[in-house]
């Protein structure tokens, strides 16, 4: 067990023979409803960081922890022989931020959130940070709820399939320009998208189509709704 504190994380070697084909996997706490959608999501070969109270949905979601990450303010510490870092309850980062950047350190480059959305706006909010965070680092990120899938659109195009119903473009982070979307019901071409206005929200791929979206400068979170 390790006791990390505040502001610093403990120092971990960059595995990164043992992960570059494999993808870090966060469960948080936040409701999970459809855990049917989340397993069909995972693979066998995902290593699985819990954070605290996300141990309450090991047992539905069929997976063992590889991690557990927590001040254990919300679920007790199970103390059991899964590596556990243990986080002081004074912190600047929130439980799921720590382990994005524990699983960075451990050579990662593509992430999947779960149980991270939803209940608590200011954490559903802290957690599409970690989104940010990971895309500047040149990593890819998704996070899952019962609703949607999300991620940050930046230097490459990103596709929507028209499995979707809907699809949005939200900006949580300065101006995006150069936006360009194709394929939809409402095309952009050279687009501008700030956060005072996100009239971005609910957009269709054309039927038989794939939407293609861009953006030449910034970042566009862009959710991908499914089908109720």
């Amino acid at each position: 067990m390790i006791n990390a504190i505040t502001g610093n994380a403990p120092q971990a070697q960059d595995n990164g023979e043992f992960s570059k084909n494999q993808r870090c996997v966060i469960i948080g706490g936040a409701e999970i409803r459809h855990y049917d959608k989340a397993r069909a999501r995972l693979r066998e070969s995902d290593f699985f960081i819990f954070c605290d109270s996300g141990l309450r949905h090991a047992s539905a979601l069929g997976m063992t922890p590889d991690l557990i990450i927590g001040d254990f303010d919300s679920h007790e510490n199970p103390g059991s022989a899964v590596e556990t870092i243990v986080l002081p309850h004074e912190k600047d980062d929130t439980d799921s931020f720590y382990a994005a950047k524990e699983g960075l350190r451990r050579g990662f480059s593509e992430f999947l959130l779960l149980g991270c959305a939803g209940g608590r706006l200011d954490h559903t909010l802290g957690n599409l940070s970690i989104l940010l965070m990971l895309d500047e680092l040149g990593k890819h990120a998704m996070l899952l709820d019962d609703y949607s899938e999300m991620e940050i659109i930046s230097h490459d195009p990103a596709f929507v399939v028209d499995s979707f119903p809907y699809f949005s473009l939200l900006n949580i982070s300065g101006t995006a320009k150069g936006i360009c979307v194709e394929n939809a019901k409402f095309p952009l071409e050279n687009a501008e998208i700030n956060c005072n206005y996100a009239y971005g929200i609910s957009n269709e791929v054309l039927p038989g189509m794939t939407a293609c979206i861009s953006v030449r400068e910034g970042s566009l979170l862009l959710i991908r709704v499914f089908k109720e």
